[in-house]
This record gives structure tokens, sequence and C-alpha cells, in this order.
């Protein structure tokens, strides 16, 4: 994206949560047919099933002619070999494309993805990375990633996330999991939940980084195996750094849990894994606002984070998982861990995971559980259960097909991919210039010293040159600087700006009259060192573009594509600006409730230097009057939802009920996209942030032409938390409908007073 003259690349370019209240264990038997009562339990027929049904009953009759160690078999990553002929099922890791395998595509990553801000581009990705799992013989995704949401701007992780918007990252968490169903493979939406940072994430491991970030090992199925195996849990450590300048937050040491049923998920003492604290509100309006979308969407597994939260691991928590995940969402599908997520064997199934490693889950454990009493046939049945549910929900019973082997463009960790190639912006930009005769100069050194001289030989027939910076940028017509930022799993980055690079920036400034600095991050990257110098005429700022990273810029560069990106998140004037900073103990209190990234801002009237929602184009785009509708006024009656409980939440929170819209008018000389988006203020006794999105369309419109923009508005849009009554709520009161190009260049206004 274009930020000064900032261009943002995106695909080119107070009741707490606690989770130990666990149910007591039956002594009764029921079948997979039979009525429960209790939490989470699928044939308790609290939510209604709708699309999901016909994959219910299948599954029902899968599992009914199973013996309980063919279920034990399933849910512990096993085949069952009898009549019933399952087939463990196949995870993997890689948002970006199969991680691991040849002839697959380097897509762009998810934080670069969100920056398009273009819903139809973000489900064309998702689809064509979904077909690749499908064709590799793929099953469950590790994926799409909502969370790290992006609390805290050093997270190690942030490359792999969609935005730190709840509205963004949903939207887009919900067509990633549409796409990867609607393809044929099972969207394993992750990391449930508050899973911010990767300092103190895991009990043990290391891992390492550059350029401010770092990365450790991947996620897993049981025990951190994609292949559906029961093995016991490993750690995920990486290696030394490669540099001595560069260093991150890395995980720390702490204690384990033990494997012989019980639990100490609930030690709050300070050790690793730290735990999340949070209210109920920030948890219900700022992080699980996503996963609404995502089961919604067709998600059809979700991974739990290996992290606690209010004090209870989360693939333990059964407040989390039974409560909130699977009957407050009415989530279907199966719940697995992240690498070293489980600790015991009856809590975290009576918990909710539903998928685990068979060092916990054994003829031992569960079987002799049902015998005696302290675990039930029913918990045991659900389990193999939503095991099974999506494999039918995505028509994988059709067999999947045969398969074969076959710059700083991508992150590190469970959210990388293989690049079959890469193109990088020397390889683009040395193409293009051949085409119009531009001679390009390159100081290719991994390191800047201001008083090094390099000397090179001289072409065929000429002489030596000795060249520096100041002897290529004073007579160039322009000056192309390159930054990048990298991190991945297992650490977190220590800087969002870097005093060599800032310093090559001013330095090439100095002599070029036309310095364009061009940025691939994995998240903030401050800029405030440099931005303001006159000799710096354009910022091209994306995230990591994939393997045609190098094309995607110098289409940029070279006008063939009008940049439409923005940011999806907030760049600061200083570091200290952000009111969220790693946590170094393993006690992390989210004091800031829902008040993160732009909120924060606004409420608090901090001044950033670009704003959420922030980009620019080779055109200029004019808004018109805002027009309200209100489409379903029956639906605004009630302050709380009165639909059925269905995949997704209560049914009637997904109803559009206001519509808004407004002529956008393409006032530059050049074809354009625009994204307009939607801001919300909310009645006083919401309890809201100054505004919040509640929608962005893009819209393509030709240079002097107009284009009808319209956004739709869900009751859940204009819903808050309720923390008394338990319930989303349409507070009562007037809507301030705000219409712009970022959250701070606002446009058109229209109001709507809900009695």
């Amino acid at each position: 994206m274009l930020l000064k003259q900032l261009l943002t690349v995106g695909t080119l370019l107070p009741s707490a949560i606690h989770g130990n209240n666990l149910p007591k264990r039956a002594n009764t038997v029921a079948t997979s047919n039979a009525t429960s009562t209790a939490t989470g339990i699928l044939s308790n027929g609290l939510v209604d099933l709708g699309e999901w049904k016909d994959a219910y009953d299948q599954a029902v009759t899968l599992v009914s002619g199973m013996t309980n160690a063919e279920k034990l078999s399933i849910i512990t990553g096993g085949s069952v070999e009898s009549s019933s002929n399952w087939t463990a099922l196949s995870f993997k890791d890689g948002t970006q494309g199969p991680q691991g395998y040849d002839y697959v595509t380097g897509w762009c990553q998810s934080s670069a993805l969100a920056m398009t801000w273009d819903k139809a581009l973000m489900s064309k990705q998702f689809s064509a990375v979904g077909l690749e799992f499908y064709l590799k013989g793929f099953q469950v995704i590790a994926g799409p990633t909502s969370q790290p949401l992006g609390r805290n701007p050093w997270g190690g992780r942030l490359v792999e996330t969609l935005g730190v918007d709840s509205y963004l990252n949903g939207i887009a968490f919900g067509l990633g999991a549409k796409s990867f169903s609607d393809v044929g493979v099972i969207a394993g939406g992750k990391h449930f939940l508050l899973n911010e940072q990767e300092t103190n994430r895991t009990s043990s491991g290391s891992g390492f980084g550059g350029g401010g970030g770092g990365f450790g090992g991947g996620s897993g199925g049981p025990g951190g195996s994609m292949s559906g195996n029961g093995t016991a849990p490993t750690s995920g450590n990486g290696t030394a750094p490669t540099s001595s300048s560069l260093t991150t937050r890395q995980e720390t040491n702490g204690t384990s849990a033990g494997s012989d049923g019980s639990s100490t998920s609930t030690d709050d003492s300070g050790s690793a894994p730290y735990t999340s604290n949070v209210d109920d509100k920030a948890l219900h309006e700022t992080y699980l606002w996503p996963f609404y979308d995502g089961v919604k969407g067709g998600m059809g597994a979700t991974m739990c984070a290996m992290t606690k939260v209010n004090g209870t691991l989360s693939c333990e928590n059964s407040r989390l998982l039974n409560t909130l995940l699977k009957t407050e969402l009415g989530f279907p599908g199966l719940v697995w861990p992240d690498q070293n997520g489980q600790s015991s064997s009856f809590d975290s199934a009576d918990a909710g995971l539903d998928y685990g490693s068979s060092q916990y889950w054994s003829n031992d454990t569960l079987l002799t559980g049902i015998a005696n009493g302290s675990f039930t046939q029913e918990r045991l049945d659900d389990m193999a259960v939503r095991n099974v549910i999506a494999y039918y929900k995505v028509n994988l019973n059709n067999g999947t097909p045969e398969t074969y082997e076959g710059h700083l463009a991508g992150g590190a960790g469970s959210g990388q991919t293989s690049f079959p190639y890469l193109i990088t912006p020397q390889q683009a930009l040395t193409y293009r210039a051949s085409q119009d005769g531009t001679m390009i100069r390159w100081i290719l050194n991994n390191t800047y010293t201001e008083s090094t001289t390099t000397t090179i030989s001289g072409l065929s027939g000429g002489t030596a040159l000795a060249h520096t910076i100041s002897a290529y940028s004073t007579d160039a017509e322009a000056c192309l600087v390159f930054l990048n930022a990298f991190s991945g799993e297992g650490a977190d980055r220590t800087e969002l700006r870097n005093t060599e690079q800032d310093t090559l920036v001013l330095s090439v400034a100095s002599t070029c009259s036309n310095t364009i600095v061009i940025i691939n991050t994995v998240g903030p990257r401050l800029l405030d060192t440099w931005i303001t110098h006159t000799n710096v005429t354009a910022v091209l700022y994306g995230g990591l573009l994939g393997q045609e990273s190098g094309n995607s810029i110098v289409d940029v560069l070279y006008g063939a594509v009008n940049p439409s990106g923005r940011l999806p998140y907030t760049l600061a004037k200083n570091e200290s600006d952000y009111n969220v900073q790693t946590c170094l103990t393993a006690v992390c209190n989210f004091t800031e409730g829902n008040y993160i990234d732009y909120k924060y801002f606004d409420k608090y009237n901090v001044t950033p230097r670009y704003e959420f929602g922030y980009g620019l184009s080779y055109t200029n785009f004019t808004y018109g009057a805002a027009n309200l509708t209100i489409t379903n006024s029956s639906a605004l009656s009630s302050i709380y939802p009165t639909g059925v409980l269905s995949v997704g939440g209560k049914a009637d929170l997904w109803d559009e009920v206001i519509r808004v819209s407004l002529p956008i008018t393409n006032s530059g000389a050049v074809d354009g996209n625009e994204v307009a988006q939607l801001y919300v203020q909310f009645p006083e006794a919401a309890d809201a942030p100054v505004r919040q999105l509640r929608g962005f369309e893009k819209a393509f419109v030709k240079s002097g032409g107009k284009q009808v923009v319209t956004f739709g508005v869900r009751r859940r849009d204009l819903s808050y938390w309720d923390t008394a009554a338990q319930e989303w709520a349409v507070a009562r009161g007037r809507y301030v409908f705000e219409v712009g190009a970022s959250s701070r260049d606002l446009r058109a206004r229209v109001e709507v007073t809900v009695d």
C-alpha cells in the first residue's frame, strides 16, 4: 500500500472465564443416538445443526457400528480396519500453501492477504490453497489463523493472522473456513483462544529470529505430529541465532503436567505456559468474535492453544470448549490440541478435547474409566462423532485424489510453505528495465557500513568502478531502498524499527531526491525516523507476498497496477505509543479490555503516523452523502436475540437489519479500486469503543466514473456483550454510521435511533 504517496501491497502488493468447572462424571452409559443433557454433547439437541444434519447422521451411523476400542483409535489419530473402514485423518500446516512439498504454490502470507481488504480475493486465495491441500491428499488444514489477533504489536506470529480488528479478522477468517470447506478439505481454525504472543507460550522450547523476530517448531496433531498418530508430545525447538546482533524474546522453561489423568492446568503460579487473564466482555467482543464467523463459515476443526485462559489450559478448559465454542457458537466439529496442549486424560476429555494423544487416552484410561464410571460412554461417542462429522460435511467420503510430490516472501513456523520458485525484486526490476532501456545498479550487501567503498570488476572492455551509496544515489532518477522485518513461531519481535535499516534510508535520502522505500514486513514496522524527510517520496508497504513477490512490487512501481491495499493495523509514531507490549511473565493480564490498536488510539487521543485502514492509490475518490435503510425493524425490537441456537450462534444474530449506501466517484485520471469502510458509534449503554469497523467494500471505479457502495449491517454488528445477561444485546439509543477511507478519514455520516 502507498503510505507517503503509503502504498499497502496486500497480495500484491467483568465475569472471569474459569475453565475448571467441569461437569460431574456420570455413571450411566449413553449411545450415540441418546438424548443427552451434558454441555457440549452433540446429541443433547441444543444446537440446530442445519446443513450439518446429514453429516451428523452419517457420522452417528458409522460410529454406532464401532467398538469402543475402535472409537478410541479414531480419537487418537488411528485407523479402523473393520467393516467401518476408517482411515486416520491427515493434518497439515501451511496456510501459505502445503508445507514441505514440491509442485505447490507459495501464496502470500495471511497478514498480506488481510492488507487487500478484498473479500473476493481472499476467497480466491483460500480456495486455491485449499485445493492444493486436497490434491496432495490432506483432509485437515491447520488454518485459517485468527489468533494471535495482534493485541501485542511485537507478537512473533502476526504474519499468520488476518488483521487486528475483530470484524476484519472475522470476515477473512469466515471466508477462509468456507473456501477450504467448499473445495473439499476440513478447515481447522486456530488458535483457540487468546494465544497473543510467543514468549512463555510453551513449558519448554526455544526459537530464533532475525530482523526482530524468530521461530521454532510447528504445530501438529496429537503430540505435535501432523500425521494422525498417538505418539507422545515433543517440543518445538528452534536452532541458535545466526547473528548475534539480532535478538528475540525466547520462550522460557517451565514445568509440564503429569499424564495420569489428573490435571495441573489450573496452576497460576507463574510457570509457563502463560495465562491470558481477560474479562468476559473483552473475551466476547474482541477475541471470540472471529470464531463466530469461522464456525458459521463451516469450520470443521478447531485447534485449542497450548496456553492458558484465566488460569486453565485452553485444551482443558470446559468453559472455553464446551460452553463457549460447542454451545454458544454451536460448533459441531472436533477440537484438537496445539503441540503440548494436552496434559491429562479425563480432564481434557471432559473439558471438550476430541482428538488427542494415546499417551493420555488409552484402554487403561478412557475405556477403564467407562467401566468404572469415571468416564461416560456418551462422551466417548461424542468425541468419535465429532472426529467424523466434518469428513462427511466436506464430502471426503467421496475420496481424495492420488498425490504427487512434486527475498523475504514467507514467514517461519507452521504458517509457512515451500516455494517452487521465487521472483525477487531484483529479478523483476531487471527484466522490466530491460524492456525500456532503464539502467539499474544494485548494492546488495546485507549489512550497512557508512564508510565502506566496494570495488567491482568492470564490464568487458571497461574499467573497474568504485561505488558507494552516495555515488549511485546522487545522479539517479530514483533510488529504491528495500527493508524487511522477519519473525515467526517460537519467539516475539524485540523491535518495531531497526537502527541500521533506518540509517540506510537516511543515507540514501541525503543525496537522492526521489527515494522510494519498499518494506516487506511480518507486522507493524515504524517509519518515523525518516518518513518526514523531503526526499523520501513514497513508501510501498507490504506483507510477505509469496513466490510472485518481485513481480507484484514492480507492477506497482511501474503503474501497471493501481494499488488499493490498506493497513490492517495502526502504525504508531513511537513504540511507546502502543499500550500493550510483550508480557515477560507467565501471568498476562489483559487490563486494556477491548482497547487495542485503533480503539486505544481513539479512546486516548493518541495520534498515529498512519491509522488503521489507511492506504493511498494513484487516483482520488470523493464520497457522496450516505443513505440508511432499516431492512428488518422487527429484528431490532428485541434487546436480546430470539433465534434458534444454530451452527454459528443464535440464528438471528446473522440477520441483516440495516443497509447503508453511498456513491463514490473517481475524480482522478486513473482507474482504481477504493476500499470504503463503515464504522459505527454505539449508544453509551454499550460501553463500546469510540468507533468500530462494521463493514468494508472494495469498489472498482473508472476514472471519472461513479459507483454506489452498499454495506449490509447484521444484528450482531450492532450488538455488545451483556455480561449480566450472558447474551448479545442491541442497546437502545443512537447509532452513528460513518463511511470513509480509513478509521480517521471519515467522509459521510448518518444516524439512526433504536428504541
